[in-house]
């Protein structure tokens, strides 16, 4: 009886050895070379309309000292209305790495023709980098749209490095 319980005691003290970090060796995930998510609180988005009246420019800072990932594609949504704008190109969500201190940027096209009888109208916007995150909503005066944003099958692009990268895939400019 007395071997397996310094037999239970070994095994207990063993494993925990085992599960606790020796000092200086990596942690799992940077051994695996994986980047945390960003944390709501370090990340910084704006949002405002561009000179062309059909699309908004929105951009994520990380204002922490570490690198870390959002969602690749941003997820916008419009007022009361179901969904969220589509990506261009189409595709799935994954990491985007975002540095310290760094910006990425998107380009929301809200409409394709103002005129489209299908048209809706809404008074705000909302961003977040990360379906997992909460967004920002932004006003259609504080985008300086006016009073109301028009909106029907919006895209969006995916997070880039610059504005003018996210025009691009957009096919402007």
């Amino acid at each position: 009886m007395r071997i397996r319980t310094v037999l239970t005691l070994s095994a207990a003290a063993t494993a925990l050895l085992l599960a606790v970090p020796q000092s200086g060796s990596a942690t799992p995930q940077q051994a695996s070379g994986r980047i945390a998510k960003c944390a709501g609180k370090v990340l910084q988005l704006r949002a405002e309309q561009s000179a062309d009246a059909r699309v908004v420019h929105i951009g994520v800072t990380n204002r922490s000292p570490r690198t870390c990932t959002v969602d690749r594609i941003p997820t916008v949504t419009f007022g009361d209305l179901d969904g969220a704008a589509l990506p261009t190109p189409a595709g799935e969500s994954g990491p985007y790495r975002l540095g310290p201190g760094r910006t990425a940027f998107a380009a929301v096209r809200t409409i394709a023709d103002p005129a489209d009888p299908e048209a809706r109208t809404v008074d705000s916007i909302t961003v977040s980098a990360d379906p997992s995150l909460f967004g920002r909503s932004f006003t259609a005066e504080q985008l300086g749209a006016g009073d109301a944003v028009l909106v029907w099958e919006p895209v969006t692009t995916w997070w880039k490095p610059s504005a003018a990268a996210a025009d691009k895939a957009l096919g402007l400019g």
